[in-house]
């Protein structure tokens, strides 16, 4: 197909309303969790790494607080002579201990890099599975949802999920795995602390509890907003020029203000709910310090515990209180995380077009005959746009479609190329239903030439080579020559290799739509559909254009849509439409001899073109 319609995206609700909570946490999750299950192995050795290296450190502060004792009793030995320190022993100790903390940092620095990649891949493929999507969804999603909002999935909300995963899920098991961890080694000191410290855990799960009670609505709310600004940007920045040529810049601001100054709102209450836990967290923690430093004392005046084990067990008191804080902070982590998944699996999970068929029917039976066999259809099924609509067209026919604004043409070039399927009744290319084509096949059959210019960021001759990728630099020039072009692309310094801009806006109005001729020529497309070609540019550009589409036209079956009368009257055939549908068909001398709707539709025009002029 030689050129992609594409258009401006209309304003339409987001995924979410504001203010809506995440629908569904757990589920959400589940599916995370599933869709990270293809990665099963690397995520198992992720997992034993974490508790591996994890249980290696819970020794230390006990094999530690071993190495104190032993200097605490060599100390008072020394003092009332009945002994030294034993420092061989404690070296000994302290290589053992340095031994464990190595091993730990290896399989830390192991799972860390395997994580990382595990992270990667899940971006990449969320990414992938997000574009094949989009390749299988409807033309009605991108007429309904702005694609800003469809951007922002792909980058923001899959960069949240990614980066979350990568930094909480080894975090998740190596916290779960210190707190069990500890709480053995704290028993093994001493059950009347372990108890103590015990109690700071419902003071913490209630903290944490209602901080992420009510911070995952504005984490919710901070992702569907950045979506809104990010559609907002996106739409304005394409629209500059129409924007600027209409005074709009003030509009824009004031809209981009509110969005950003919605997502200003949520954001900084989300943080500042999520910052709130740390501090609360450590005053729960620095609490229970308070106790065990008492009671541990009064123990180890009692002789009931040593000095070395009071320190082993303050130091594991730390590690039973850091992961609580870890495991909060990260729950509120996964509460964006669960917003953003929710937003990529809804859109994973949109209605997709209907299945092709697995068929291929060859191309070369494809004469250009097309058949319009009661055609019904509207975008919404309360509302019909085409009525009945009914006509052959004959191999090799130039046929005009005319009307009104809003009588239907261009959505009868859409049924034709299933952008849309008809709601009932058939179209027939060469004796076979659209519908029997897959997709790719049946549009690779048409070339289309659109009133809305479609060219990239690259050469010219990169962009004339687009209609057929395989095509030569033969092919490109023939193709340039057919169309007219070849001649003011020699006048640019670079010629063909001369690059454009992304909105080709360092060339005219009329060069660009030579170009997008040229480019459906190469692809030697078996039906043409030009769509207003020649609306926006001037009246000399007009007749080179002309000439290009006579030239492109020869042989082929092709449907012109046209507000200009004046250019379909060599058409084989009008159709004339109004309200949905066909009320005359004809050539121009008998349509006008007739003296219906398509006369004065003909006269009313040039009236008005006396009175401008």
């Amino acid at each position: 197909m030689a050129h992609k319609p594409t258009g401006r995206p209309m304003h339409g609700p987001g995924a979410m309303m504001p203010g809506e909570k995440a629908k569904d946490f757990k589920g959400t999750m589940r599916k995370l969790l599933a869709y990270l299950s293809r990665f099963l192995p690397a995520v198992i050795f992720v997992l034993i790494c974490a508790a591996a290296s994890t249980v290696f450190s819970i020794f230390g502060p006990k094999i530690l607080g071993n190495a104190t004792t032993k200097l605490f009793e060599g100390l008072i030995a020394t003092l009332t002579g009945t002994g030294s320190i034993d420092f061989a022993a404690i070296a000994q100790i302290l290589l053992f201990l340095a031994t464990l903390y190595g091993i730990s940092a290896l399989l830390m620095y192991l799972q860390g890099w395997v994580m990382s990649g595990i992270a990667t891949k899940l971006s990449y493929s969320m990414r992938r599975d997000i574009s094949n999507k989009i390749d299988k969804m409807p033309l009605s999603y991108f007429d309904r949802v702005p694609h800003g909002e469809v951007l922002s999935r792909i980058t923001n909300d899959v960069d949240t999920v990614t980066q979350t995963l990568n930094q909480s899920l080894s975090q998740i098991v190596s916290n779960v795995t210190t707190m069990i961890g500890v709480l053995i080694m704290m028993i093994t000191i001493s059950p009347a602390l372990t108890l103590i410290a015990l109690c700071i855990l419902p003071v913490s799960v209630v903290i944490v509890m209602n901080v992420v009670k009510r911070s995952q609505p504005f984490f919710q709310r901070q992702q569907e907003y950045l979506g809104h600004v990010n559609g907002h940007v996106e739409e304005m920045y394409g629209a500059h020029t129409v924007v600027s040529a209409f005074n709009g810049e003030e509009e824009s601001i004031a809209q981009f203000e509110a969005l950003n100054d919605r997502l200003y709102h949520a954001a900084w209450k989300s943080q500042f709910l999520s910052g709130m836990m740390m501090p609360l967290m450590n005053f729960a923690g620095n609490l229970g310090y308070v106790g065990i430093c008492v009671l541990g004392g009064f123990l180890s005046l009692n002789g009931t515990i040593t000095v070395g084990d009071i320190q082993a067990f303050i130091q594991y008191v730390r590690q039973f209180t850091q992961p609580i804080n870890q495991i909060a902070n990260i729950s509120n982590v996964l509460q964006q995380t669960a917003a953003a998944a929710e937003r990529v699996f809804a859109f994973l999970e949109e209605e997709e077009e209907s299945a092709d068929s697995s068929a291929s029917i060859p191309a070369q039976s494809i004469t250009g005959e097309v058949n319009f066999d009661h055609v019904r259809f509207g975008y919404v099924p309360e509302k019909t746009i085409i009525h009945d609509f009914s006509t052959l067209v004959r191999p090799g026919q130039k046929v005009a479609i005319v009307g009104p604004t809003g009588a239907g043409k261009t959505t009868i070039v859409k049924l034709l190329m299933r952008f849309y399927d008809v709601s009932d009744g058939s179209i027939e290319l060469s004796g076979h239903d659209v519908r029997e084509f897959p997709r790719n096949e049946l549009r690779g059959l048409f070339g289309m030439v659109l009133q809305d210019t479609w060219l990239y960021n690259g050469t010219i001759r990169e962009n004339i080579r687009y209609g057929r990728l395989d095509a030569s630099d033969e092919d490109v020039l023939a193709a340039a020559k057919a169309a007219q072009v070849d001649h003011f692309v020699r006048t640019l310094p670079e010629g063909y290799d001369t690059v454009l801009n992304e909105e080709a806006s360092n060339i005219s109005q009329g060069q660009k739509q030579l170009l997008t001729i040229a480019r459906t020529i190469i692809s030697d497309p078996k039906i043409l559909i030009l769509d207003e070609a020649t609306s926006s540019v001037d009246t000399r550009t007009e007749v080179s254009i002309q000439k290009a589409m006579d030239h492109l036209t020869e042989g082929r079956t092709s449907f012109i849509i046209a507000h200009r009368l004046s250019t379909i009257r060599n058409a084989d055939i009008i159709l004339v439409m109004k309200d949905g549908d066909i009320v005359e068909t004809g050539t121009h001398q008998t349509l006008l001899q007739k003296g219906g709707f398509y006369a004065e539709l003909y006269n009313s025009q040039f009236a008005a073109d006396d009175e401008i002029a």
